[in-house]
């Protein structure tokens, strides 16, 4: 191989070496671009290999930001091609992830056990971890609380010990699987030492979920100042992200701690924004929710 083309392979894997260092760290605007442009230079290449792996690329992160439409049936071609175990893996690992945040959870764990059976072939130990922590997701989101669990302690198993937001994100799951089944102690060390994990990377992104969990945590065990401590940051972190998903949840947390908390027009605020913003036809919601225990619907996970 000559010195040029060594070069311009150096270019391509430094982009795709930027644009995963930026993932983890939250800024995936900045991701895609740079995903993009590695897209861009496989396909002046001509390399069918490196442009399916660029696409798959890119199309994690679009995923994340909710383009989720338009990249499935290309993916699957991807899959079906074949022709690439490492882009076998993403592409199957993408297509659970999309149908994760679709809601369609069988499909999702179709595609996830296929990615961890790939990752198991490559013997790449941190897609491996990823694709346990996939499978335990849709584990979780059908309320297989031990067998997520088992999932989440595998995905662990499989990571350096050391600090990453990879790690974190995991103990996230795993720290709320545990307090869902009254292992309340352990869950709630697990989600205190995700979100200082996350605060220590800077990731302020992914800081969401863990106060989410931990909103939910002391809402259970009814220590409604800190629940609405730390339901009110996420729900700021939500806003500026826009992430709708966490919005509601949020908004479900703070009413019920404010109405528990005997703060009835607190609740009542919170619980009208999210009839108008989320079910705007329902206009009994606000008062059903605050006749109701609140607590027995959320399933954060879900």
């Amino acid at each position: 191989m000559t010195d040029r083309v060594q070069g311009s392979l150096a270019v391509f894997d430094d982009l795709r070496r930027k644009g995963r260092e930026a993932v983890k760290e939250g800024r995936l605007e900045e991701a895609l671009e740079l995903y993009a442009e590695a897209l861009e230079w496989a396909r002046a290449q001509g390399d069918s290999r490196l442009i399916d792996r660029a696409f798959c690329g890119r199309t994690s992160v679009a995923i994340e930001l909710g383009e989720i439409e338009g990249s499935l049936s290309e993916l699957r071609q991807v899959l079906v091609r074949n022709n690439d175990p490492e882009n076998c893996f993403l592409a199957a690992y993408n297509l659970g992830r999309a149908y994760e945040l679709g809601k369609a959870n069988k499909k999702a764990l179709f595609y996830a056990r296929i990615a961890r059976d790939r990752a198991e072939a490559i013997g790449s130990h941190e897609w491996i971890a990823s694709a346990h922590n996939l499978i335990g997701n849709m584990l979780l989101a059908e309320s297989f609380f031990e067998e997520a669990c088992r999932e989440y302690e595998e995905a662990l198993q499989q990571l350096p010990v050391e600090p990453s937001v990879r790690r974190a994100l995991i103990l996230d799951n795993l720290g709320y699987s545990y307090f869902v089944q009254d292992r309340r102690n352990e869950g709630l060390r697990l989600l205190f030492q995700s979100l200082r994990m996350l605060r220590r990377f800077g990731a302020s992104r992914y800081e969401i979920f863990p106060r989410l969990s931990l909103c939910f945590a002391y809402l259970e065990i009814g220590r409604y100042e800190r629940a609405i401590r730390y339901g009110r940051r996420a729900l700021r972190a939500a806003e500026a992200l826009q992430d709708c998903e966490s919005i509601k949840n949020a908004l479900y947390l703070l009413g019920e701690a404010a109405n528990l908390s005997n703060d009835t027009d607190g609740a009542e605020l919170y619980f009208r924004r999210l009839q108008r913003d989320y079910y705007p036809e329902a206009d009994y919601l606000p008062d059903f929710l605050l006749a109701i225990d609140v607590r027995k619907l959320i399933h954060l996970k879900a």
